[in-house]
């Protein structure tokens, strides 16, 4: 879990012909739901992510695999072929460039910004998204700390791993979903914030609690401790400290 150096995934992000926004909302849940887990994606997760029924998935899904963009078969694992990645990394670089430039550029709070790079990441051209990487000095972390794919397909994966999975000891936050706005602004009020300075005093599995010692200094930090619940633990990605 320690001294092991970043992942380098790397893929074209080369788009070969456009896609519809439906489809490439596909293609980059699948991406999102295997870049932190080894988690196989079922139509069922699909389903849940999208908010839309079974069945829709699953046509849907036929038709990306007759499309030579994923491979799946009955009740098993979807998974994307070099083509389906290829766009799927395509679409998160536009997405997290768009959250940054949101964050940094206009002031969006890091709770606001999904929903609006959701709209904004299929009306934009690739020209603008290279500008605003350019605009942005080329950032390779969006604010919740994921990674931005490079313009070659390049994804630096930290060495970080899930609060509630790691022992006692000091850390930096790497990274927090951003599934949950609420959370994120729980978690912004207490100084749980990307790069905060954290102390793992102790996870109290029988009642779902992980106690936190917020060290000052970061950013928007307070010191102080927080005791988290397994989900939002689970939530955090922390590093250990160099």
């Amino acid at each position: 879990m320690s001294g092991a150096p970043p992942t380098l995934v790397r893929v074209s992000v080369e788009s070969p012909a456009p896609l519809s926004a439906v489809v490439q909302d596909y293609l980059k849940v699948i991406w999102g739901a295997q870049e932190w887990s080894a988690t196989p994606v079922t139509t069922k997760l699909l389903a849940t992510r999208l908010g839309v029924g079974a069945s829709t998935v699953s046509e849907t899904v036929r038709r990306l695999a007759d499309a030579g963009l994923v491979s799946h078969r009955p009740y098993g694992a979807v998974e994307l072929t070099d083509a389906g990645r290829a766009h799927a990394v395509a679409m998160v670089r536009r997405h997290r460039l768009l959250e940054t430039y949101l964050v940094e550029r206009m002031g969006y709070g890091w709770d606001e910004v999904h929903d609006e790079a959701e709209v904004l990441e299929h009306a934009v051209s690739d020209r603008f998204v290279e500008r605003v990487a350019e605009l942005l000095g080329h950032p390779d972390r969006d604010p919740h700390g994921d990674p931005i794919p490079g313009p070659d397909g390049a994804v630096h994966l930290p060495d970080a791993h899930p609060m509630w999975e790691v022992p006692a000891g000091p850390y930096t936050v790497a990274r927090i979903s951003d599934a949950d706005p609420e959370l994120l602004r729980y978690l912004e009020g207490v100084g749980v914030v990307l790069d905060a300075r954290v102390d793992l005093d102790e996870r109290r599995a029988v009642t779902g609690v992980v106690s936190v010692q917020v060290m000052a200094g970061a950013p928007a930090a307070t010191a102080g401790r927080v005791e988290l619940g397994e989900v939002a633990a689970r939530a955090i990605w922390l590093a250990h400290v160099r």
